[in-house]
């Protein structure tokens, strides 16, 4: 009976929502999806994976809260608070308008370029730390972390942004216009592509997103939601979730993530109605890089494998096979610089 409730909870939700979503027992298989009436359809082209996809973000939103709608967003009012010289770069500290309320520091890198010239740029996100931007800004005392200055100095035009709570950025996670820590993170990083864009030294079809830890999911969560990301890379930033910690998921429910999976699913994978194998097969046919260290104690590599596995005909599905790849460092929880190097030339590869 209990199982029978928390199923009709997740059944309302999604019909507020306005998505016809049924409920998926598998997360692994994306090569199915169903109709209104519960009746199993084999996903043979495109179009039958778009009816999968849109059941896919309807439940990460019954989870995750509601994305607000884009009409809703105040002007960014970019503000300039500070500027230094970083080598040939020039750094500049920013803040921005995401919604009414908030306004988000960040770091923005500008390399140098001829007149008229734009660039690429990538949003670099940062993992659980006290100082937020500053670590991938070269900042912090962790330089396998200095991955926005180091992608700044191959060329892009980078923003490091601050998520909610960590650096500048204090945030209450009462806040009734969210549902989650992780979608206020997604909408305020929609904002930062926004930002982006609208920079003149940018080419606003050439953008990417990178991040550890928390930045590696944080990545990829936004971009599912976010077409306008055409190369995504994620360190150490996920498994499934059967697999994280042996399925005992209390480590995604804190306000800053999503506290429905403890107070709705009771840390339950098999009632969570979404899985990392759909979000990853959400991003396609863009360029995703997953590196996952055989020794990370908190996102186990076997999981990831998985993920990559389930994801991978949809891939196929758009001839894009190439654009998903996998790499498995013998390191721990970490980004030393053999996976970096492939990660940038990854995006050197993708939007260069």
């Amino acid at each position: 009976m209990k199982r029978l409730a928390w199923a009709l909870c997740i059944i309302v939700g999604m019909l507020s929502l306005g998505a016809a979503a049924p409920l998926y027992s598998d997360h692994q298989d994306l090569l199915y999806y169903l109709d209104e009436a519960g009746q199993r359809h084999e996903v043979r082209s495109k179009e039958d994976w778009l009816k999968r996809r849109e059941h896919i973000l309807a439940a990460v939103q019954v989870v995750m809260g509601e994305v607000p709608a884009k009409d809703k967003t105040p002007l960014l009012d970019m503000k300039q608070e500070e500027e230094a010289a970083v080598g040939e770069l020039t750094r500049l500290k920013i803040s921005y308008g995401t919604d009414e309320k908030t306004r988000v520091k960040a770091y923005l890198f500008i390399p140098p370029l001829k007149t008229g010239q734009k660039a690429p740029a990538i949003l670099c996100l940062h993992q659980t730390t006290a100082i937020g931007k500053m670590e991938p800004a070269g900042l912090g005392p962790k330089a396998n972390l200095h991955y926005a200055l180091h992608l700044a100095q191959r060329g892009y035009v980078i923003l490091a942004p601050d998520y909610p709570s960590f650096g500048e950025y204090k945030y209450d996670f009462k806040d009734p216009a969210y549902a989650s820590g992780s979608m206020k993170a997604i909408c305020d990083n929609i904002r930062a592509v926004d930002l982006l864009q609208s920079l003149p030294q940018v080419d606003g079809e050439r953008l990417g997103c990178i991040g550890h830890s928390l930045g590696g999911h944080n990545a990829i969560f936004t971009a599912v939601f976010e077409p306008r990301l055409k190369v995504i890379v994620s360190n150490c930033g996920f498994t499934s979730f059967p697999k994280y910690y042996g399925g005992k998921l209390a480590g995604w429910t804190s306000n800053r993530y999503m506290p429905r999976i403890a107070s709705i699913y009771k840390n339950d994978p098999k009632l969570v109605p979404f899985d990392f194998p759909e979000l990853i097969g959400a991003l396609a046919p863009r360029a995703f890089l997953a590196i996952a260290p055989m020794r990370d104690d908190n996102f186990e590599h076997s999981g990831v494998d998985d993920c990559i596995v389930g994801a991978r005909p949809i891939y196929e599905l758009y001839g894009q096979r190439d654009r998903l790849l996998l790499e498995h460092p013998d390191c721990a929880h970490d980004f030393p610089e053999a996976s970096r190097k492939i990660a940038y030339e990854f995006f050197d590869r993708h939007l260069k």
